[in-house]
């Protein structure tokens, strides 16, 4: 559980980098981008660097020069914090950006991407290289694929949209028909006994294949006739499995071959399923909002962080369109201000004391909820605010709203 809550985390602050850094331009080629595998050694990349700073005294344009040196100087700076490369690599991007008029401004994102990268890469450009991120933004959860019939199973997997082929194995289901010496009755039992303990070996190697898997999000079974809604009806899937049926469908094949097909068939349900679910939190939550007193409901800002910090919050409900930071503010007479913005006023001073402020924190906003809601095991969902439920959770609640575990009253 707190693998899957930090890994979404994880996704979230690198999406949200990734859109300020796509937007970044620089004013010449300046913006440095650097992608160093996990096989890499820092200081292999560090002597690198220091070539490429060599390199850069034969830049004519003064400004140019001097923002390229600087910006590969930061770069071996932060270096130095890294011991070794993290187990998916790291990506770094500094450079002086345009910040209006004839201003500028220095930025540096140090990123580790959510998949392995493959290549050592150096690039200085007017924009930040950012193509061989863009497809690790993509939403790649797994299915499971299940194709099956009296004789034959394949087993697999849908990963983003590559259908990987796991195990295939043939039954020993007798076909109905008539042996010499056995009454059919007799001969019947057998061949339902050998189908049964075929099912029992799809199970058991289902349960191989998906159980350990947090990022599966559902299972589609295919295959022809009715053997596939018997399998998923009597109930052989291990329990947590047998949770994750999205629904069966007809397939022609039972090989690798009826795999595809069968993704084929489900696409639809493969679509709608991100969709449903957030669509089921929001009518759940809607549902309980109706109830006497708001039931099992919150909604806002300020109730939702009480709530949690009381113990009271199963699911936080939260909108990937929310764009506000929590700030912190300290005077320097000690007194600390606590506020959610889009950003820290300009040369503010204390509400108590009128002192000028000396510190200013900043966290984005999901991030400070995702901190809250893991010292007390609640759980977040992010819903895209490009959904219809989404929407109505961004405009009426404020995009922050929760499921609770109890009713509190405050």
């Amino acid at each position: 559980m707190g693998d899957e809550k930090s890994a979404e985390r994880a996704r979230y602050d690198f999406k949200k980098a990734m859109q300020e850094i796509v937007d970044l331009r620089g004013r010449g080629t300046e913006l440095i981008s650097v992608y160093i595998p996990p096989h890499k050694q820092i200081s292999d990349v560090t002597a690198y660097l220091r070539n490429e700073y060599s390199q850069s005294s034969n830049i004519k344009s003064k400004s140019t020069r001097k923002n390229v040196t600087s910006a590969i100087e930061s770069i071996m700076s932060r270096l130095k914090t890294f011991n070794t490369v993290p187990e998916n690599g790291l990506v770094l991007f500094c450079g002086e950006v345009a910040a209006g008029g004839d201003q500028t401004r220095m930025v540096q994102y140090v990123l580790e991407p959510p998949e392995p990268m493959t290549a050592f890469l150096y690039r200085c450009d007017s924009t930040f290289f950012v193509e061989p991120l863009s497809d690790m933004l993509r939403e790649k959860k797994s299915y499971g694929l299940i194709v099956m019939d009296r004789s034959e199973a394949t087993i697999g997997l849908l990963v983003g949209k590559k259908v990987v082929t796991i195990k295939n194995f043939d039954s020993q289901v007798p076909r109905k028909h008539r042996q010499g010496g056995q009454s059919a009755q007799r001969f019947e039992r057998l061949i339902e006994l050998a189908a049964h303990e075929f099912f029992k070996k799809i199970a058991n190697n289902a349960e191989e294949a998906f159980l350990e898997r947090n990022d599966l999000q559902g299972i589609i079974v295919g295959g022809p006739g009715a053997t596939k809604d018997f399998f998923v009806k009597e109930g052989y899937l291990h329990h947590e499995l047998q949770k994750k049926v999205v629904d069966t469908f007809d397939t022609g094949y039972t090989d690798e071959y009826g795999l595809k097909e069968l993704v084929a068939n489900a696409s639809a349900s493969l679509q709608d399923m991100d969709l449903m679910r957030e669509k089921e939190l929001i009518q759940r939550l809607l549902s309980e909002i109706r109830k006497e007193n708001g039931g099992l409901s919150a909604y806002g800002e300020e109730q939702v962080r009480d709530l949690t910090v009381a113990g009271a919050v199963d699911t936080i409900l939260l909108s990937e369109g929310l764009d506000r930071k929590r700030i912190k503010m300290r005077c320097a007479n000690g007194h600390e201000q606590e506020f959610t913005a889009r950003a820290p006023p300009d040369k503010p001073n204390c509400d108590r004391c009128d002192a000028p402020i000396e510190e200013v924190e900043g966290m984005d906003l999901v991030d400070h909820f995702f901190e809250l809601a893991e010292t007390v095991g609640s759980r977040i969902e992010l819903i895209s605010a490009d959904s219809e439920e989404g929407e109505m959770l961004l405009r009426a609640f404020g995009g922050i709203a929760a499921l609770l575990r109890f009713q509190v009253v405050m």
